[in-house]
C-alpha cells in the first residue's frame, strides 16, 4: 500500500490515520491552506499552519485546531509530519510525510515566485511529489510580478485621469491581499466588497500589516468612489452591486487572462495575468527541485502535464480529486477545444 492513498474522502495516510485536505468529514484532517476546495467543514480535528488558523476560524467556525510553524516536525502514530511554505496564499503549506524512510510531499496549491506577502515556496526533497497542474501548459508563462503591478498601476492612473473608479476583480483570499501592494502605491482611496473586508479584518487582527481599506456600504456617498479603487470578488462581477461605482472600468486579475481574448469574452475592460498558482515553468522547476522519483498530478491540465513528464523521464500519473473550484481553477469561458487544449498535441515543441 502506498504511503498516501487516493480515496473517496481525500488523500489518506493509513499508517498515520489522517487525511490531507479531505473533501468529506474525517476524524483527523491536515489542511494545506484555507481555500474552500482544500479546507472543508465537518472534520473532528484540524492541523494547519499557524497563519492559516484565523482564516479557518472565519470560514469553518470554531473547531479543534492544532497549529505548527513551518519546518517543525510532529509524529502522528509513528509518521513524521511537517509543514513547509507553498507560496500560494498566506499560510499555505506543503505537507511532508515520512514513514520508515519513505518521504511524500503533498504540495496543495503553490506558486514559485515570491509575492512579498505569502512566504516563498521552498522545494522539499522527497521520493513522491503530489502536484497541482492548474496552469500545466507551456502557454502559461507569467510576467514578473513587478511588471504586472506596473500595468495595474498604469491602468488605475488612466482611470483616475478619466474621473473613473477602478474595479479590480480578485479572489477574496490571496489575490485581494496581494494586489493591495500595487494599489497602495497609487492611491489611499481603496474600497472592498464585504467578503474581502471580512478576510482583511481577520488578517489585520492576526497581525498582518495591510493597507487601510474601507468597506463598501450603502452609506458611502457615491462621490467618494470617483477615482478610487474597489476590490471585488468574481461573484460580484456584472451584478447590480457594481452600479454604485459608475462611471467605472473593470479589470480582472487572473492567470486565465494570459490567454488572448479571455478579457473580451468576460466583457471587462482589462485583464491582468496575475495568478496565485505556478505557471508551466514554475511547475517544472518545482518538480525537478524535489528530486522526486514519482509524481502524481491533480487538478488542472493533469492529462497533458503528466504525459509530458512521462515523455521526459519523470514517472507520473494523473489523479482525480475534488480540488479545483476556486476562481482560478474554474475559468470562465474556457472550454475543451479552445487554445489551451489545442496546445496539448504540440506540447514538446512549444516548450522553450
Amino acid at each position: 500500500m502506498p504511503l498516501i492513498d487516493f480515496t473517496d474522502k481525500g488523500l489518506y495516510c493509513a499508517p498515520g490515520n489522517f487525511y490531507i485536505d479531505p473533501w468529506k468529514s474525517v476524524d483527523h484532517a491536515i489542511i494545506t491552506h484555507a481555500h474552500s476546495d482544500h479546507a472543508r467543514w465537518g472534520s473532528k480535528n484540524y492541523l494547519c499552519h499557524t497563519d492559516t488558523k484565523p482564516i479557518l476560524q472565519l470560514r469553518l467556525g470554531e473547531n479543534p485546531y492544532q497549529t505548527l510553524p513551518w519546518g517543525e516536525p510532529i509524529v502522528i502514530n509513528g509518521v513524521t509530519v511537517s509543514l513547509h511554505p507553498a507560496g500560494h496564499i498566506i499560510g499555505s503549506s506543503q505537507i511532508r510525510v515520512e514513514y520508515r524512510g519513505e518521504v511524500w510531499v503533498v504540495s496543495g496549491d503553490y506558486k514559485t515566485e515570491n509575492d512579498g506577502i505569502s512566504s516563498a515556496f521552498e522545494p522539499v526533497p522527497c521520493h513522491t511529489f503530489i502536484t497541482e497542474s492548474t496552469f500545466g501548459l507551456p502557454i502559461y508563462r507569467w510576467k514578473p510580478q513587478p511588471e504586472i503591478y506596473a500595468d495595474i498601476q498604469h491602468w488605475i492612473r488612466k482611470n483616475q485621469a478619466d474621473d473613473k473608479a477602478s474595479v479590480i476583480i480578485a479572489y477574496s483570499l490571496g489575490k485581494a491581499q496581494r494586489v493591495l501592494q500595487a494599489i497602495a502605491e497609487v492611491t489611499d482611496k481603496i474600497f472592498v466588497h464585504g467578503a474581502i473586508w471580512n478576510t482583511h479584518e481577520v488578517l489585520v487582527q492576526a497581525g498582518w500589516k495591510l493597507p487601510v481599506v474601507r468597506r463598501v456600504t450603502p452609506e458611502v456617498p457615491k462621490e467618494d468612489y470617483r477615482g478610487s479603487v474597489i476590490i471585488a470578488p468574481p461573484s460580484a462581477d456584472g451584478t447590480p452591486w457594481m452600479k454604485r461605482f459608475s462611471p467605472y472600468s473593470v479589470g480582472v486579475c487572473s492567470g486565465w487572462m494570459q490567454v488572448r481574448g479571455n478579457a473580451r469574452r468576460r466583457n471587462v475592460d482589462a485583464g491582468f495575468p496575475l495568478s496565485d498558482h505556478a505557471d508551466w515553468y514554475g511547475l517544472m522547476d518545482a518538480i525537478k527541485a524535489t528530486g522526486a522519483q514519482k509524481v502524481f498530478v491533480t487538478h488542472g491540465f493533469q492529462a497533458a502535464f503528466s504525459r509530458y513528464l512521462n515523455e521526459n523521464g519523470i514517472e507520473a500519473a494523473e489523479v482525480k480529486t475534488e480540488y479545483g473550484n476556486d476562481e482560478e481553477d474554474a475559468p470562465a469561458n474556457v472550454k475543451e477545444g479552445e487554445p489551451e487544449e489545442s496546445a496539448v498535441e504540440d506540447i514538446n515543441e512549444n516548450v522553450e
